[in-house]
C-alpha cells in the first residue's frame, strides 16, 4: 500500500455536517501522480516508489532529468517525492502507473501534511521571537531593539542559538495528526481539519500518520 501523494494547497473553507457543526479544512489538490521510479528490497535496500506530480503546465527539464523521465517513458514533473511502499498481490504498483487520491486516501484517515511556510523576509525580534520591546514614551531610547546579547568583557562574543533579528519564515514543517474530512476522487481533492503550511499554490506532501 501506497504512504502518500503530492498535491498543492488551493485554500480553507468550511463544510458543515449533517448536524450543521462547521468545520474548518483546507482544499488540497493531491495528485494525480504518475511512478517514476520503483525501488526494491533486492537492489536498493528499501521499498519505495518515487511520485510526480502531474500538471496542467508542461515542465521543462534539464537533460539529466530527462534521462530519468525517458526511462520509464512518462512525462517530466516539476515535483518529485519518495513515499514508503508496501507490496500488495492485490494492486500492484509499476512504473508508469497513475495514482489518484482515492486510490490513497479515504475519510476519517489521519495523516500528517508537509511543506514550507509563508516566507516573512527580514523581521526583528518583536515580530519574530514575540519580545515586548520597550517604552514608547517618557522619553524612551529603546523601542524594539532587542536588548543585551551577552556580556562584553567576557566572554566577548555572543553565544549560538541567541535570539535576534533574521530572516522569518520559508521553513520547512509538518503538521502532524490530521483528520481527512473529505474525498472527491472527481477532482482529485483532498478536504483536511484545520491549516496546513504554506500559502496558495504551495506545493504539500501528505503521508499517513
Amino acid at each position: 500500500m501506497l504512504d502518500g501523494l503530492i498535491g498543492k494547497k488551493l485554500g480553507m473553507t468550511q463544510v458543515f455536517d449533517e448536524e450543521g457543526v462547521v468545520t474548518p479544512v483546507t482544499v488540497i489538490q493531491a495528485g494525480p501522480c504518475v511512478v517514476v521510479q520503483k525501488k526494491t528490497v533486492e537492489r536498493d535496500g528499501y521499498s519505495a516508489v518515487q511520485l510526480g506530480l502531474v500538471e496542467t503546465k508542461k515542465f521543462r527539464a534539464n537533460q539529466p532529468m530527462q534521462g530519468h523521465f525517458k526511462k520509464p517513458g512518462v512525462p517530466p514533473t516539476r515535483r518529485l517525492k519518495e513515499f514508503a511502499f508496501g507490496e500488495n498481490e492485490d494492486k500492484p504498483v509499476q512504473v508508469g502507473d497513475q495514482v489518484l487520491v482515492q486510490d490513497v486516501f479515504k475519510a476519517d484517515d489521519v495523516v500528517d501534511v508537509s511543506g514550507r511556510t509563508i516566507g516573512r523576509g527580514f523581521q526583528g525580534v518583536i515580530k519574530r521571537h514575540g519580545f515586548s520591546g520597550g517604552k514608547a514614551t517618557h522619553g524612551s531610547m529603546f523601542h524594539r531593539a532587542p536588548g543585551s546579547i551577552g556580556a562584553s568583557a567576557f566572554p566577548s562574543r555572543v553565544f549560538p542559538g541567541m535570539k535576534g533579528a533574521g530572516r522569518m519564515g520559508n521553513a520547512g514543517t509538518k503538521i502532524r495528526k490530521l483528520r481527512v474530512v473529505r474525498v472527491d476522487g472527481e477532482q482529485n481533492l483532498l478536504l483536511v481539519k484545520g491549516a496546513v503550511p504554506g500559502s496558495r499554490g504551495s506545493y504539500l506532501y501528505i503521508t499517513r500518520s
